[in-house]
């Protein structure tokens, strides 16, 4: 019985990767229909199924205090697949539709390099922390969800501020930027009032702009991670 509940978040971890797999499939049929969605829109559902399996698996693991390394390994595996290839494969695709063979669609891959490099030095650096430095690769994913909403409600960028975007979020990821934690440890209201402030902006930008709203959402936590100290801060 203990080895089967040990494993419980290990396997939650594994519908992470298994939703980055798909997501990646769908990439492939950015601008295509399958079945009632475009490829694309199928590509964000599972990268937000596979965010809701990683925000589990932790959850689980606290709760049935089923720790491991392995664990620990196969959650950034996973993430990288789910977060870093599936979201840059999409970038490059629906890049590729409106900008057939434009150098610029290259850069989508500038995306899981520095998802990787995020990833390796969260897991040396930054692990269990409630603030860390550089935004995190769920947080750079559904950017790139919010700007293929983007994209299809309003219209394709000049390459030029497509580039632009690319780097600075991929840079962001790596760079030394205080970042506060999305991930609730209880429900105290002082002690998470901007992760609750997030959740409200988040759940205002959608109202507003439908999907695309998630490109703000982020651009708004960027802002406030940079703007207040968390006074928890274990750096």
């Amino acid at each position: 019985m203990k080895s089967i509940t040990s494993n419980i978040p290990n396997t939650i971890t594994c519908l992470n990767l298994l939703s980055g797999c798909i997501a990646i499939i769908m990439a492939f049929h950015g601008l295509e229909p399958v079945g009632q969605l475009m490829g694309w829109e199928w590509c964000c559902i599972f990268i937000g199924a596979a965010a809701i399996f990683d925000f589990l698996d932790g959850a689980v693991a606290r709760l049935l205090k089923a720790y491991s390394d392995i664990g620990k390994e196969l959650d950034s595996l996973s993430d990288l697949v789910s977060f870093g290839v599936a979201p840059g494969l999409m970038m490059y695709n629906i890049m590729q539709s409106h900008c057939p063979n434009c150098w610029v669609n290259y850069l989508a891959l500038f995306i899981p390099v520095c998802g990787a490099l995020r990833l390796a030095r969260f897991n040396v650096m930054d692990a269990g922390m409630t603030t860390f430095r550089g935004l995190p690769i769920p947080a750079a994913a559904i950017f790139w969800i919010g700007m293929a909403g983007w994209i299809n409600s309003y219209t394709y960028p000049q390459p030029l501020i497509m580039a632009i975007l690319l780097v600075i979020i991929s840079l962001a990821m790596v760079s030394r930027i205080p970042m506060f934690s999305l991930k609730f440890k209880n429900l105290d209201l002082r002690e998470n009032f901007r992760r609750y402030v997030i959740i409200l902006a988040a759940i205002s930008f959608v109202i507003l702009y439908g999907l695309s709203g998630l490109l703000w959402t982020i651009a708004f936590y960027l802002l406030l991670s940079m703007l207040t100290r968390d006074p928890h801060r274990n750096a």
